[in-house]
This record gives C-alpha cells, structure tokens and sequence, in this order.
C-alpha cells in the first residue's frame, strides 16, 4: 500500500498520514509471500518504491488505515484432501489377498475387497499384488473403469513422481523355454534369429484391399496378439455348432424371380421400432478392447457412422458412460440415431444387477437383452489353452483353485459371477426393476422356448447359440428358424426375431430374413473389422449390406417387407428340423406288443 504506512515522515509528508504511521518493525516481521512475487497492498512498501502520483494514489484507494489490516483472506478452497503420496515400498507390502493393492496409471487402489468378486477371476489380479498393473489393466479395460467400479474410499493415493514399481511377469511358460534357449544361442546366431523373426512378422493388408468377410477374418488371424485371437475365434470343444453355424446356409438355396423393376431397393428396417439402414446389428461383444485400444467406444462410432444399432455388453471394457458418449460425440458425414442396447448377465448378487440397469435405464438405452443360453461358460479349449499359459508363467499365491485342470480360459474365469439359477420367473423380476423397457431373451434354440417367450410377454428372441461358443452341436440358429417357421409361425406375429451366429455373406441375411428374422447380429465379424478400427468395422457393415442389396436386386425384391420363404429351397435340411412330436412330452419309447 502507498504512503501511509511508510517508516517515519520522509519527504514532507501529512502529519496526520505520519501520526498513523505504525512503528517500525523488525524484517522478520514483515509480509513473506507465498506464491506470488508482489505484496498485497497493506504490505509497507519503502520510500524508494514512492508512486509518482503521490497522494492521488492515496485518495483513490481511500483513507489510511490506522493500524496494520488483516491480511486478505484467501479465495475457499474445495474440503477434498490430496490424495497421499505413496512410495513403492509401502504399496509392495499389500501384497496378499487379504491386503492387496494395485497401481494402475500412476493411482493407488485397494482391491482387497473387490479380488473375489472380479469377474475375471482372481488369478489375474494376485499376479499384480503390489505391482503396477497398468499394462494388464489397459490391454482389457477402459482407463475409467476402475474408478466407476471401486468405492471411493478404495483409492489409497498416487505414486510417487518419478517412483518405480516392479510389473507383474506376464510371459507364459512357452515363452520363458524359448527365452532360455535364446540366451544360449551364440550371439550372431540371435542376431541373425532375430533379423528372420521381424521379417516373418505379418502385416495387416491394407484396408482397401479387403473384399469380403472372409478377408477380414484372414487379417485378423494374422495380425491380433495370440490371446485376442484365441478369445475372439475359440468355440465350445469340437466346434461342430461353430462350423453348422455357417455351413446351414449353404445348404439353404435361392429361388430368384425375375422381370422385376429394381432399380432401385431399400435396406432400412426397424428393430423395436427404431428405423436403421440396414437389417444388420452389433450384438454383445465382452472385451472388445483385446482387439482395438478404444474396444466398444470404436464400436459405437462405426455403429452410428453405418446406421446399426450396437448392444453393448456388461463385461465391455469400457462403462457404459463412456461408450454412449463416444456415440454422442461421433459426428460423421451422414450421422444416423440409432439406438444402443444393454446386455446382461445376472449377478449372483442380484442387487448389483439391479443397481446396473437401473444405471443403464437412466442414461438412455433402448433394450435390455439377457442372455438366457449361457448359465454357464462354455468349455472353449483355444480360449482355455492360452491363458494357462500365462497363468503359469506367474507368481500365484492362493489362486491354484482357478487354475485347475480345466485350464484357464478368459472366457470362463470372466463367467464366474453369473447366477445359474436365472428361470423364467426372474422376467417379473426384470419388469419391476426397469419398468417401461423392452426386455430381449437372447439365446432362444427350440420352438418350445420362443412360445415359452411369447407367453412371458417379452418383446423379442434372439436365435442364438453364443456363436457356437456354449455348447457344442447345439442347433444351427438359422435351422431354428425353420424349425419355428414349422412348428409355431404364430411367434412371428407377436414378439420380434433376431438371429446371429455364422453370418458371413450378404445372401445369409437375406436367407434369415426370408425365414423371419428382423434383423441379424454379427458379432465374430465386427470385432475382426474391429482389427482396423472404426473405419474398418464401417467397411465390413458395407461389404454385407452392399451383398445383401444385390441378393435383393437378384432376387426381384426392393424391399424388406417383401421377403418371404417361398424365395428359399429348404429341401436339403427340412429333414433335420424336429416338428411338434418332438417334445418333452413324448416317451422316447414306447411298449412293443408280441406278434406272436
């Protein structure tokens, strides 16, 4: 401050300016500041530093203080402690199962009570007890969905700037063997080894390159990291339903008729009432992140880009938040609003269920598909062989339980929270805790159960067999089609069918379309489209609604309402479709009487 508050009367300087004057005070007593590099004002300022105007100055800022003021008071600050600054011999200590603590981006988390409840079984997470996680976090999971999945109070801190944290050992026993054996090697061979092995390293072919589905799926095999590809592709043991999925459709002929005007058709259908381009959606993918860093978030923007709707599943690797705001924030050249979808698999808590939809319910999803096909994983040995691999390459203390015999398939240990005992009851339970929205049983296989549906009142089926990926020689899902078509074609009338499982080709939904189905998930496809992003599973969607308008075209068709099985030869699996005799009801066997 000016003047007034200067040591004695220098300069001629107003006696009553001079009398308030306080004494002289020692410079330990003076104004240390903080942050900023000037005083306030009601700090003395010497006579050297005099402002030029003098006494104006003083009459702006009003009339001297008497004695020395207050300091001023600092702006609030917000009650929220920083975080505590934790070093990494302290987080190496909570180390067990009891006290575990993981780091992951630089934060500190308790996982102590969340370890047995994690839906990719514990294993994953002992091999990270006091380490830093953040590389096999990251490859499965959303950077935020450890902090929407953990209370508050679990996040101990951040580590210290510039610390580092041992990593858990992530390579599996194979990789250890031929390490050891590498090191042996005199050092021009491993030089020269190593040369051959970055030249026979596969590249993903250019996009533009890629015509059909099938090429989608060669890249993919090619280019994903071992254990992506093993989740993406395994099945359930011999694989027969995988392949029937498929090879039902090749036995299934056209029947074109001709001299029909179709210069122009139309793709666009509905599904629950929600207009999109095609006939064509993104049904549940768990973990789409093993595939592309951005995972169901790259889906969303590919779905809304393309015009299908997308069903995201409870175990994305992103919250459901960030992946609706991805599609809210995608903004392509021809934007469509399409609807998003929630998956579910019920939680042996079934609070924690209930709690989750009504989640998604208040941030705005349209559907809710519950998988009814899977109560269990199914046995998936590619999946099972590679993580056991990895398992046994770590350090596990009290997790041998996970794994057994069985191996240690991804698939599997992320089933371990589902409740087997789900029954056709539990769908009044469903209407009570997300009244008003459409409830999609996902995983219908027999006629018996799509009637079974309709009498619940549900408002849609979905034909499928977990893409062959529960159990193995399950039906083909288009062959359930007909087996509805044959034994109760009333279901089509008073609930929506959809169908997923071994859709390659543009002609296999027209033939699924032509035996009912609304629309068509593809779900295998997407995530090896996922393989080259969002442009990529844009490209993919292409390819099949491109296919599925020359079938139209080919067929004298230009519209979805117009398709019926009359435009299919079924002749060489109608034998294989079980009509009504075949139910439950029916003795396998029945008394034989003596002809004698």
């Amino acid at each position: 401050m000016p003047m007034s508050h200067q040591r004695g009367n220098p300069g001629g300087q107003d006696t009553a300016l001079a009398t308030a004057t306080p004494p002289p005070r020692s410079p330990s007593a003076q104004y240390r500041p903080n942050s900023t590099p000037h005083p306030p004002p009601w700090v003395p300022v010497p006579p050297l530093h005099r402002h030029p105007e003098g006494e104006a100055v003083l009459q702006r800022r009003g009339p001297p203080r008497t004695s020395l003021p207050t300091p001023r008071r600092r702006q609030p600050t917000s009650n929220v402690m920083p975080p505590p600054t934790l070093h990494p011999a302290e987080v190496s200590r909570h180390n067990r199962l009891d006290d575990l603590w993981l780091v992951i981006d630089g934060h500190v988390y308790d996982f102590s009570a969340f370890v047995r409840e994690h839906p990719g079984g514990i294993a994953v997470i002992l091999q990270c007890a006091g380490k830093d996680a953040t590389d096999v976090y990251s490859e499965v999971h959303g950077p935020n969905l450890v902090r929407s999945t953990l209370p508050p109070d679990c996040h101990k801190g951040v580590l210290a700037p510039g610390a580092v944290l041992a990593k858990p050992r992530q390579h599996s026993f194979q990789q250890q063997q031929q390490q050891r054996q590498h090191q042996q090697q005199k050092p021009q061979e491993t030089m020269a080894g190593a040369r051959r092995a970055l030249e026979s390293l596969p590249s993903k072919p250019p996009l533009d390159t890629l015509i059909s589905a099938h090429d989608f799926e060669q890249a993919a095999s090619a280019s994903l990291s071992p254990k992506a590809w093993a989740f993406v592709s395994s099945a359930a043991t011999d694989l027969h339903t995988k392949a029937r999925n498929a090879s039902a459709y090749s036995l299934i002929g056209l029947r074109p008729r001709v001299l029909v005007d179709v210069a122009a058709v139309s793709t666009s259908t509905t599904m629950l009432g929600h207009p999109m381009r095609s006939p064509i959606f993104c049904p549940p993918t768990a973990m789409a992140r093993l595939v592309h860093p951005d995972g169901e978030k790259e889906l969303a923007r590919a779905c809304r880009s393309a015009g299908v709707p997308q069903c995201v599943s409870v175990s994305a690797s992103f919250p459901l938040d960030e992946i609706l705001a991805a599609q809210a924030a995608h903004q392509p050249a021809t934007p469509y609003d399409v609807p998003v979808f929630f998956q579910l698999y019920v939680d042996k808590d079934r609070a924690n269920s209930e709690r989750l939809l009504r989640s998604a319910q208040a941030q705005g999803v349209k559907a809710l598909f519950l998988t009814v096909d899977a109560p269990i994983p199914g046995k998936r040995e590619a999946d099972e062989r590679v993580r056991s691999d990895e398992s046994l390459g770590s350090p596990i203390s009290g997790a041998r339980a996970v794994n057994d015999a069985k191996g240690g398939a991804l698939g599997r240990i992320m089933g371990s929270y589902i409740d087997a005992s789900v029954n056709w009851s539990d769908i009044a339970w469903l209407r009570r805790t997300v009244p008003g929205l459409p409830i999609v049983l996902k995983g219908v296989q027999t006629w018996m159960d799509a009637e079974r549906a309709v009498e619940a009142g549900v408002e849609a089926i979905v034909l499928s067999n977990h893409g062959g990926r529960s159990l193995d020689t399950s039906p083909a899902t288009v062959t359930v089609l007909l087996e509805l078509q044959k034994n109760c074609p009333h279901v089509f009338d008073r609930l929506e069918v959809y169908v997923d499982g071994g859709v390659s080709r543009g002609t296999d939904i027209f033939k699924a379309l032509c035996l009912g189905a609304k629309a068509v998930g593809v779900g295998r496809g997407l995530l090896y489209g996922l393989n080259y992003g969002a442009e990529g599973v844009e490209r993919f969607i292409e390819i099949l609604r491109d296919e599925l308008e020359t079938t139209m075209k080919m067929c004298g068709v230009t519209s979805l309402d117009q398709v019926h099985p009359g435009f299919l030869n079924t002749l060489a699996v109608d034998h294989l479709i079980p009509g009504r005799q075949h139910n439950p009801n029916t003795p396998w066997r029945r008394d034989r009487h003596s002809r004698l």
